[in-house]
């Protein structure tokens, strides 16, 4: 069984920046692909961006392609979120997931990220 725990999540202003990690852990540990996804209030919860587990290949949503960059370290089954520029709309829950078959097998419970205008 895999278990992600996300970390990292506060309370930033405008313009700032904050890193989200996402910890991995059981008895064998690797996904196709890790991704984040993020949750505002009143909305579903959308695609923020992936990265290969193997290669470190990447992609983004357009509303976080060149804000936040994903990085992952495999030998401590970590993932990042680099999150610089914020804007108020970047406020969401924010979820790390693993892809382990054809679809988005495991979730953590979430970080909250609140910016202020």
């Amino acid at each position: 069984q895999v278990q992600l725990v996300e970390s990292g999540g506060g309370l930033v202003q405008a313009g700032g920046s904050l890193i989200l990690s996402c910890a991995a852990s059981g008895r064998t540990f690797s996904p196709y692909r890790m991704g984040w996804f993020r949750q505002a209030p009143g909305k579903e919860r959308e695609f923020v961006g992936r990265i290969t587990w193997s290669g470190g290949a990447t992609y983004y949503a357009d509303s976080v392609k060149g804000r936040f960059p994903i990085s992952r370290d495999t030998a401590k089954n970590m993932v990042y979120l680099q999150m610089n520029s914020l804007k108020p709309e970047d406020t969401a829950v924010y979820y790390c997931a693993a892809q382990v078959g054809s679809q988005w097998d495991y979730w953590g419970q979430g970080t909250q990220v609140t910016v202020s205008s």
